[in-house]
């Protein structure tokens, strides 16, 4: 019996996002990691959400159970280390865009192993979401989201995949090699287009879908900015306009696309509508600064379409 509509396995990490008073420079603390985030945003469209992870035995840890309890995300699997602790992160703000720094080696979440999944709530789950990053941490974290993943195709559980590339975390050719490995058991690729450039060689956006389809997936759903989404679909291939708005920030607003992607999916079937869904929710979250703090929810989006 499936419980939960969506599991997210990855690392959290406390945001601290720079402001001014004045000339002094200060930081607003908030919360990030990729799969944290898309947790929020599939659960602020009305899916049923829980995440696994593991979080330090710190104030930084206290807050992220605190934000899940906000959000109706269950977090019962979720490990807390007595000795580890939460990552962290810094944005900055200049001129071209937003500059992270990043405080996370040998967080609590890197040190997951294969051996600590949630396999039940993984069995029980309608769709389990992973990314580069969730393997990209740590070689145990790689693993074990390799496990997760067989794990959940042996018990029906849909495996959505976003290709999240960070090369400050390794190098492309690892990455390539496990990102690939990882997309050919998945069933919904979730590529950008900046990271699957990189990671496959290709400048086309037709043919990045193509390829990531070859390797096994049934569904791609490529972002491209402010050109939109590509989805190909068996044999359908089609864009998704963006939404344009004035945006303030744009941190979180691929987790926000990703947690409404599936949540809308998962309610319909249809790629296409999901994108089109996705690429509204996206588009309001970067109204305002930080990962979580502006993602909208379902009513909001539906407002912003019908307008």
């Amino acid at each position: 019996m499936k419980t939960l509509d969506i599991l997210t396995f990855g690392e959290p990490m406390m945001e601290f996002a720079e402001t001014r008073r004045g000339e002094e420079k200060l930081y607003l603390p908030g919360f990030g990691g990729d799969v944290s985030n898309t947790a929020v945003a599939a659960a602020r469209q009305g899916a049923k959400v829980g995440i696994f992870t593991a979080v330090g035995d710190d104030a930084f840890g206290a807050d992220f159970l605190n934000l899940w309890d906000r959000e109706g995300i269950d977090h019962s699997t979720v490990i807390r280390r007595v000795d580890g602790r939460t990552g962290v992160y810094f944005i900055s703000y200049g001129k071209e865009g937003h500059v992270f720094s990043y405080a996370r080696a040998g967080s609590a979440a890197s040190l997951v192993t294969a051996a600590e999944l949630p396999l039940a709530q993984i069995a029980a789950s309608r769709a389990l979401h992973v990314s580069g990053i969730s393997q990209a941490i740590s070689t145990s974290c790689a693993d074990a989201v390799f496990a997760a993943i067989r794990h959940a195709k042996a018990n029906g559980t849909v495996v959505s995949y976003d290709t999240n590339l960070r090369l400050r975390l390794w190098p492309l050719d690892r990455a390539r090699a496990v990102i690939h490995g990882a997309v050919a058991l998945s069933d919904i690729a979730r590529p950008s287009l900046d990271d699957a450039q990189q990671l496959t060689g290709l400048e086309r956006p037709e043919d990045i879908c193509s390829f990531y389809l070859s390797l096994g997936c049934s569904i791609v759903v490529l972002t491209m900015g402010k050109a939109g989404t590509m989805v190909r679909a068996k044999e359908r291939l089609d864009v998704v306009p963006a939404r344009p708005v004035q945006a303030v920030d744009a941190t979180g607003a691929g987790d926000t696309f990703g947690g409404a992607f599936l949540a809308d999916w998962l309610k319909h079937g249809d790629p296409f509508q999901a994108a089109a869904y996705a690429n509204a929710a996206a588009a309001l979250s970067t109204l305002g600064q930080g990962a979580v703090a502006p993602m909208p929810r379902r009513e909001d989006v539906m407002r912003f379409l019908a307008a």
